[in-house]
């Protein structure tokens, strides 16, 4: 958990009497949180920004007149505020996150308590209050793509695989570097920090806007070229080793620093399992998630790439992995997938 000065001022936005109450009470007995008022729409909230100033916003995505998305596209170009998304399982989610907003917790629904949904929240509002805002109104359009990687002079590409772990403003972040990679890219492994049932709708949408193949992972996938897996939520994933073949499991079990699926068990099970080339990548998070792991994959030989601070949403898990050495080149996020085919053409 970062360390604050003062208590994080939160506003919180939603149409939802219920839901605002919930989170109004639930909040206010945080130590280090101060909820300073609430907002029933996006005008509402525009209004309460300017006369509380609040450090921290949770906003719900749909919303009845301006709805969450564009409220962002017209607030965070003036007002940078961190801003939360509070979600039901909705794939508007990742438009918000697209528009600028750091992080979303799902609405609990029956299934997930109350208690475990507030815990999650007051976590991800610690962790935006020390946040970058990086707002974009434009869609995700075509990108510029590397042309395909066909042979290479340095790493033998049928037999790589690729590990990304990413956190709180990892999902436009992995985005931007998985679109600017070509089809037949090594085999890919991507954690992502996610809420159950947001991973499928996640892949897909990564699916749609990468030239790869990408899809929410199953327990005992091949990893092949071509193809970019994402851990699905609450499982733990790790590579398994199947003679000349390597395979995913996804798993039922603890907890690994903090998480599950956790960075670090997908990278500690990539140091130990894989025989060939790996290349390992860890982005924006907060905490230290991963960095064990990728420093256990660099003494095994990896290629080790870390996101650099200015472009981090959270220069948390990047931080901590360079910090104790776990990184060999540290890159821009817009920067990670030249480094990567740079690296993968030439053995350098």
């Amino acid at each position: 958990m970062y360390a604050t000065k003062h208590k994080i001022r939160v506003l919180v936005v939603d149409d939802s009497a219920v839901a605002r109450t919930m989170i109004v009470r639930g909040l206010s007995g945080r130590p280090n949180l101060e909820v300073v008022g609430y907002a029933i729409n996006a005008n509402d909230a525009l209004n309460k920004i300017q006369q509380l100033q609040p450090d921290v916003m949770t906003l719900d995505v749909e919303m009845p007149g301006t709805n969450g998305i564009d409220f962002l596209k017209q607030l965070l170009p003036t007002h940078p505020l961190p801003v939360i998304l509070v979600s039901s399982l909705n794939l508007r989610v990742f438009d918000a996150l697209a528009a600028g907003a750091v992080d979303f917790v799902r609405k609990p629904d029956g299934v997930e308590s109350r208690e475990a949904f507030l815990d999650a929240l007051a976590q991800k509002i610690a962790a935006a209050a020390c946040s970058k805002v990086h707002h974009s109104t434009a869609a995700h359009g075509p990108a510029a793509v590397a042309p395909a990687l066909g042979a290479s002079r340095g790493v033998d590409l049928d037999h790589t695989i690729i590990g990304l772990g990413a956190s709180t403003g990892g999902t436009e972040a992995t985005l931007e570097v998985l679109k600017r990679l070509p089809a037949d890219i090594p085999g890919m492994v991507i954690v992502q920090h996610m809420p159950v049932g947001f991973t499928k709708m996640y892949a897909e949408r990564l699916n749609r806007l990468c030239k790869m193949e990408v899809r929410e992972a199953v327990h005992g996938d091949e990893i092949h070229r071509g193809l970019a897996l994402v851990a699905p939520a609450d499982l733990q994933c790790r590579v398994v080793r199947m003679g000349s073949r390597y395979t995913l499991s996804c798993q039922p079990g603890e907890k690994v620093s903090g998480h599950r699926p956790s960075v670090d068990a997908l990278f500690t099970s990539m140091a130990t399992a894989v025989k060939c080339h790996m290349v390992g990548i860890i982005m924006t998070g907060m905490g230290r998630d991963g960095a064990d792991g990728l420093l256990k994959m660099r003494r095994a030989g990896a290629y080790t790439i870390g996101q650099d601070k200015d472009s981090c949403v959270v220069y948390g898990m990047p931080m901590v992995a360079y910090d104790i050495g776990a990184v060999t080149i540290q890159a821009a996020c817009d920067n990670i997938a030249s480094v990567l085919m740079t690296h993968l053409k030439t053995g350098k």
